[in-house]
């Protein structure tokens, strides 16, 4: 287990720092949210060839992995074109002056890259320690990697064509997926890493992964998903009214507000 984190941390380490330079030199923080999805691709397959283990399980972890990871970098390069840098980064480098290039390196790239690697230990896990063939953990798991691609999917593509059509910048999506929670796209990128964790748990210690879906739902809940929105539409009146119908995370029916 400690060789395959320890290829898997130079593999990351060398993407990651490939990523910080291209960002230093084009001035924008923000591509590291599309290299994001890519890192969990290279673990998954560093992991599958540094092993040569191709069991249906693994096979099944890499796919689903990949699959989200390719899509998500996709979705965030193209959604990125002629925007510039994002205005939360835009921010830090204002707030970090002087030192912005050395606090970008260890608290956005490395940081990130670090993440990852604990996120990712499912994914590490099965290549060491297969599991029984198909059985009602995979099929479970899959089953809820599902449901969190569907709502990741959905939401990104209709909040895409909501931001195309809306005539006011103070307009608040509450119609689709984001009428039954607030954040679909994280709900559904928890909901997949949970999905992974069920999958992995009949392998040996796979109990133990069970850390990796709590952190990415501590990620997103508490840290770089939903308090950046909150933040950024606390003044307005709309989308107050829509967080007191509207469920902030899991998915469920809109409550009644009063005003």
């Amino acid at each position: 287990m400690l060789d395959l984190y320890l290829v898997s941390g130079i593999a990351i380490f060398i993407f990651m720092f490939t990523v910080f330079v291209i960002a230093q030199v084009i001035k924008d923080n923000s591509i590291v949210d599309i290299a994001w999805g890519f890192g969990f691709v290279i673990i998954a397959l560093v992991s599958l060839f540094y092993t040569q283990e191709f069991s249906i399980r693994q096979m099944v972890v890499v796919g689903l992995v990949t699959l989200w990871g390719l899509r998500l970098t996709i979705f965030l390069w193209y959604r990125s074109i002629g925007r510039g840098e994002d205005f939360r980064y835009a921010n830090f480098r204002k707030n970090w002056g002087k030192n912005a290039v050395i606090m970008a390196f260890t608290r956005v790239f490395m940081m990130q890259g670090a993440f990852m690697l604990i996120i990712a230990y499912p994914i590490l896990r099965v290549h060491v320690s297969d599991g029984p063939g198909v059985d009602v953990f995979m099929i479970l798991g899959a089953a809820l990697w599902i449901i969190g691609f569907f709502f990741q999917v959905t939401g990104d593509a209709q909040l895409q064509r909501f931001k195309k059509r809306k005539t006011h910048k103070d307009q608040i999506l509450t119609t689709g997926v984001w009428r039954y929670t607030r954040h679909p796209n994280y709900f559904g990128e928890a909901a997949m890493w949970w999905g992974i964790f069920i999958i992995v748990l009949p392998v040996e210690l796979g109990w133990t992964a069970i850390f990796a879906p709590i952190f990415i739902n501590f990620l997103l809940i508490n840290v770089s998903g939903v308090p950046f929105l909150d933040e950024r539409f606390k003044d307005n009146p709309q989308y107050q009214q829509y967080k007191k119908e509207t469920n902030k995370f899991i998915p469920w029916f809109p409550k009644k507000a009063n005003n």
